[in-house]
């Protein structure tokens, strides 16, 4: 069953107040609605539209067992990013994007590797048999730090089927790898970012908590359906 859009919601949620004016970007104009108070609206028949395409988009990358990378490093969204991600067991990326994340693959996997070797080590109590108590907290700590690096990723082997980012202008560091590497990207476009830089176009407001949690909730519950369908016809 496909995952249905309430605009009602997308209304509450302020999901259409975009950008001063002054700080427009002139290829958002097919998708704004008026201005009010110095400030763009953006349409939300437009945010439906998109996320009418981009839905069914995630749904079949997930049901075809490829992963769902899920972008979002500024400041307010990273938590919510993290949470949503996790909840349809999908890779993500919401501290600070490292270059070559993606284009950089050997260097990606070392680090990872070697994340989940010392990981595996600590849990099983190695290190604390081999090394002092000193020895043993720098050991966590290089644990703490490539987990903030890469913990997110650690798990995903070889290239998603897409990302979704919830900033465009913030994370175009992973938009750009994406490209380079032809993976799809589902941007959340605020009305002064270039809509051309992302495949599947969904207009809205990229700063508000309760905007970015609902487009949150439309694309987790896209890939879970997909995920499900993937797991019955593994059975």
């Amino acid at each position: 069953m496909a995952v249905t859009v309430d605009i009602k919601d997308l209304l509450e949620a302020g999901v259409h107040f975009g950008h001063k004016t002054s700080r427009w970007h002139p290829k958002m104009a097919p998708y704004i609605h008026s201005k009010r108070q110095e400030s763009h609206i953006i349409d939300l028949v437009k945010t439906v539209e998109g996320l009418d395409v981009a839905l069914p988009f995630l749904t079949k990358v997930a049901a075809s067992g490829k992963k769902v990378l899920f972008v979002g490093t500024k400041k307010q969204a990273k938590d919510i990013v993290r949470a949503a991600a996790e909840s349809v067991n999908q890779p993500f990326v919401t501290e600070r994007w490292v270059g070559g994340m993606l284009t950089n693959v050997a260097t990606v996997a070392q680090q990872t590797k070697k994340l989940h070797d010392l990981e595996s080590r600590m849990a099983s109590g190695d290190l604390e048999k081999r090394y002092n108590k000193l020895e043993v907290q720098r050991f966590q700590e290089e644990i703490d730090e490539l987990n903030l690096k890469y913990g997110g990723i650690k798990d995903l082997s070889g290239k998603p089927g897409a990302i979704v980012v919830v900033d465009v202008l913030t994370d175009a560091n992973a938009i750009k790898e994406a490209k380079t590497l032809g993976i799809p990207v589902v941007g959340v476009v605020d009305t002064n970012a270039d809509p051309s830089l992302v495949d599947y176009v969904v207009p809205g407001n990229d700063d508000a908590i309760k905007g970015i949690q609902l487009l949150l909730d439309y694309f987790t519950a896209a890939v879970r359906e997909g995920a499900g369908t993937a797991k019955t016809e593994e059975k």
